[in-house]
């Protein structure tokens, strides 16, 4: 049994919990760093392969304070890094974040006494030094450092998890996919319901609802993950893994869900068309340029029953003068309130003040992260 950590971005942590138990993960508990689950490495493959709300899944390996850097370099040589890769044909790379450490004020130096550390180890064991590789190492390791206590943990995902492999096209200010599922997931939206994105950007929520429709795990669209480089990877339990949970995916759904997209950019509506269709979803959604006063509810759901609307609008100065970005949250306003009554609409701000101007009442408010912004997924019920 070993002890894993699942990280996600702030914000997202009780929704990653949840996703834990939905799941059917046994051993988890909410920490303050993210979600801690114990399990062999098949529950370490799982996770990283199935969690559509995580952005990383690390091995936790120390625990220590230290001062000043010889005490760092000796606590970092207490753990036995030679049995994750060969140095001779392997490479690895440390990522370092301090704050609040006094002489460790540079992390670029805690990496390289931390590398130095663990190279050393390996010529004293083995005779050989393993090559650093800040790109695409096969180990990669994090030490993070807060007011001298430090965690060293081992990255078993590689890209983060938000990298699901189907966008490479979209917006200048995309939201990641784990982000998309997680704010999907606050929403209580369920395949069964009809979701319209009115400023649809790369397609990102609207993909990640058609692939929570059919049960598509998301580290299935991946090219693969760190694990898999490691000296103790073992395929035939990936292997198993992997074909266990893709026989769960419903590629073609009894009732397919009912997805719609809008943007006024048909740069934008270009990009999420071959967004979809690389994630293997591009018959589930339906994507129409149209700027947002303009949008009309789709025929066909005029009679169903209420669903839920998503917008991301540009943040700040994104649109250039004050007055543009007021006179669009007006549209989108007018259009919710034409077209869309009845339904619960979820707006992701980076601007707390510029929703003002839709001059309606937010019946929740859930702080998170899009990325460095510190945002607020505001929930908006239209009155009929």
């Amino acid at each position: 049994m070993a002890k894993f950590l699942a990280l996600t971005s702030r914000g997202l942590l009780d929704v990653l919990e949840s996703e834990f138990k939905e799941l059917g993960f046994k051993r988890f508990h909410k920490t303050p760093h993210g979600v801690s689950f114990e399990g062999s490495w098949a529950e370490c493959y799982r996770a990283n392969l199935e969690l559509r709300t995580a952005t990383r899944v690390v091995l936790p390996l120390l625990d220590f304070t230290a001062y000043r850097p010889e005490e760092l370099y000796q606590q970092i040589r207490r753990h036995d890094y030679t049995k994750y890769i060969d140095p001779a044909s392997q490479t690895l790379a440390v990522e370092a974040s301090v704050r609040d450490c006094g002489e460790f004020r540079d992390q670029r130096f805690v990496a390289m006494k931390v590398k130095d550390a663990v190279v050393d180890q390996f010529r004293d064991q083995l005779g050989l030094r393993p090559s650093v590789n800040t790109d695409s190492p096969d180990l990669r390791l994090m030490i993070r450092g807060v007011k001298h206590e430090f965690s060293l943990s081992l990255d078993t995902s590689g890209p983060a998890l938000s990298f699901r492999g189907y966008r490479r096209e979209g917006a200048s200010a995309p939201l990641r996919e784990h982000l998309a599922a997680g704010l999907l997931k606050m929403t209580g939206w369920t395949p069964d319901k009809p979701l319209v994105d009115l400023m649809c950007g790369s397609g990102t929520w609207l993909i990640e609802a058609a692939l929570m429709a059919q049960k598509t795990p998301p580290g299935s669209l991946r090219q693969g993950f760190a694990f898999e480089r490691l000296k103790n990877f073992d395929p035939d339990v990936w292997s198993e893994v992997l074909s266990h949970s893709l026989e769960q995916e419903d590629t073609e759904p009894t009732r397919p869900p009912q997805l719609y997209g809008f943007d006024l950019a048909s740069e934008a509506i270009s990009a999420s068309r071959a967004n979809a269709r690389r994630a293997g979803v591009e018959e589930f959604i339906r994507f129409q340029r149209s700027a947002v006063d303009q949008v009309q509810l789709p025929e066909e759901l005029k009679a169903a029953p209420p669903g839920v609307v998503v917008v991301n609008p540009p943040y700040g100065q994104r649109l250039g003068e004050s007055h543009e970005l007021d006179d669009l949250y007006q549209d989108l306003a007018y259009t919710l309130k034409r077209e869309f009554a009845g339904w619960s609409c979820y707006l992701l701000s980076g601007d707390a003040e510029r929703t003002q101007a839709l001059k309606l009442k937010a019946t929740r408010r859930f702080p998170v992260h899009n990325g460095a912004i510190e945002c607020r997924f505001l929930e908006y019920k239209i009155n009929r």
